[in-house]
């Protein structure tokens, strides 16, 4: 296991295009980190820069507390997972998993020793024999991780390894990735466009937006506290309402953040008029999508047994302990300064 710190990491590309421009990051022993932002926001390229498989325009790279910013990535001490298996298809699974310590002359029995635990940690042992053309994609997936686990490595680097998989083995394998981490208690950095990968597998999430670091913390401080405008409307699925105009204004916002399941509905009488657009039928949840006289259009979370239909009257009022408001340059306002001014948001 091994720390990782980036101190005053600057990245450019041939001296004209700035991909990161200045960041700081510490990722702890032991943890589950994940970056997770748009495409083209920068992380892969952060990843790949704490791989050795991109320089550093300026700044310095530790791992373990050893200076690592210009070295190879066989000297970093880590072991990388793309999102291509990148499998040898006339090898057997065992003998891909072991084709590195056979390049580094490891002995033989020492190597079959690492393929069988890793085999067994990631449940292979069944299929050891068997070329990647006769495995699921899943199951190449952990090959590939199996390949990793015997380097015995102080940091995994995974480069989106899950994106090429159907939705339920994404399902699966992130289940199995968890477990792994738990039982490995290893370091590992992850990056994905995906929030709710983010949001299952981090101890620790790390958003970034145009090669910045929007927010840094654990999957729930995220979600119940986003710092930035960008990481409430990025974090959470549905994705948070955000209401401009006099009703943000009446709270003293720039923007009103409330959460799908933190309108309270009536048939009745509440602080919103609205109209249903959509029902959504989920099974356990239901989502309406409203159009709201006084806050727009905005999405709501139901039982999935309400009984709710397009066109139906709702009306709606937020619950105000949970607001979340957002200055004009989209950073967070005080609490206590939103339910002061909430005091007078009387709009219907």
């Amino acid at each position: 296991m091994a720390e990782v710190t980036l101190v005053d990491i600057e990245k450019t590309f041939r001296g004209k295009t700035t991909v990161i421009p200045h960041l700081n990051l510490h990722i702890e022993d032991g943890s589950f980190t994940v970056l997770v932002g748009p495409s083209g926001c920068g992380k892969s390229t952060l990843l790949r820069m704490i791989a050795g498989l991109e320089t550093v325009t300026r700044g310095a790279i530790s791992i373990g507390g050893n200076d690592v910013t210009t070295a190879e990535p066989s000297e970093r001490n880590i072991a990388m997972v793309f999102q291509s298996y990148a499998l040898y298809p006339h090898m057997t699974v065992a003998r891909n998993i072991d084709f590195g310590m056979r390049l580094a002359k490891v002995p033989t029995e020492e190597r079959r020793a690492k393929v069988a635990e890793a085999a067994r940690l990631l449940n292979l042992e069944e299929l050891l024999e068997r070329k990647p053309a006769e495995l699921s994609g899943g199951q190449r997936q952990r090959v590939a991780i199996g390949r990793a686990i015997v380097r015995n490595p102080g940091v995994f680097l995974f480069d989106e390894p899950l994106s090429n998989l159907d939705a339920a083995l994404r399902n699966r394998m992130r289940v199995e990735l968890a477990e792994l981490h738990q039982r490995l208690d290893a370091t590992m950095v992850y990056v994905t466009h995906d929030q709710v990968e983010a949001m299952t597998l981090a101890d620790c999430i790390v958003v970034m937006n145009a090669g910045r670091i929007e927010q840094v913390g654990t999957p729930m401080s995220l979600y119940q506290r986003p710092e930035t405008l960008f990481v409430a409307g990025f974090i959470g699925s549905p994705k948070m309402n955000l209401i401009e105009g006099q009703v943000a204004e009446a709270y003293g916002a720039a923007t009103l953040g409330i959460r799908p399941e933190h309108l309270d509905v009536s048939r009745e009488a509440g602080e919103w008029q609205s109209r249903v657009r959509v029902v959504e039928m989920l099974g356990a949840d239901a989502f309406a999508y409203v159009d709201c006289h006084a806050a727009g259009p905005l999405t709501v979370r139901l039982p999935g047994d309400a009984e709710i239909r397009s066109g139906d009257t709702l009306y709606l009022t937020p619950r105000h302990d949970l607001l979340h408001g957002f200055d004009a340059d989209g950073q967070r306002l005080p609490d206590d300064a939103l339910r002061r001014q909430g005091a007078r948001a009387d709009i219907a």
